[in-house]
């Protein structure tokens, strides 16, 4: 198991209800161990099991529920 941490941009959050989904949708992400996410400094913090999830397949995650996530 290679534990591994992202740091993502996430444009678009506008309220403490937006970090809250981004976080519960990264939490219940196959692979995924913790999750927090900075309204303010618009970031999602993720440590994650590379050998069970990519970065690509995270960023994805949050763009399906509306987010942007610059490549």
């Amino acid at each position: 198991m290679a534990v591994l941490t992202l740091e993502m941009n996430v444009q678009g959050m506008t309220c403490g209800n937006c970090a809250r989904s981004v976080e519960r949708k990264l939490k219940s992400t196959n692979g995924v161990t913790k999750a927090a996410v900075d309204l303010q400094g618009s970031k999602a913090t993720v440590e994650y099991d590379a050998d069970l999830v990519k970065p690509e397949a995270l960023a994805n995650a949050v763009r399906q529920l509306g987010f942007e996530v610059p490549a």
